[in-house]
């Protein structure tokens, strides 16, 4: 029974760490594309600098929804913690690699 909870709490630290991973990557993105727009001058407002950010969080919800609807057992049982932390890392992971790509240059 131990070895059931231990694989529903790695797959739902994997599902999360899959959202957060996902997430970062397309922020990342959305940040670089908009870093070569200013860099051209093509920004007008300081309003303009990340659009779209509020679509990509919402689809960052919507992908939250979707694994507790489609896989309800990573959300039983304290596994909702897990996937909170494997969103945690994932993210983070890119937030690190792009820290340590800053401090590079």
């Amino acid at each position: 029974m131990e070895i059931i909870k231990m694989i529903w709490e790695l797959a739902s630290l994997a599902a999360g760490g899959l959202i957060g991973l996902s997430f970062g990557l397309l922020q990342g993105a959305a940040a670089r594309r908009h870093e070569k727009l200013e860099e051209a001058g093509k920004l007008k407002t300081g309003w303009s600098i990340m659009p779209g950010s509020f679509r990509r969080v919402a689809y960052l919800m919507i992908a939250l929804v979707l694994v507790q609807i489609v896989c309800p057992l990573l959300f039983s049982d304290g596994c909702q913690w897990w996937v909170s932390g494997g969103v945690v890392a994932g993210y983070g992971c890119v937030l690190y690699a792009q820290l340590r790509r800053r401090l590079s240059h």
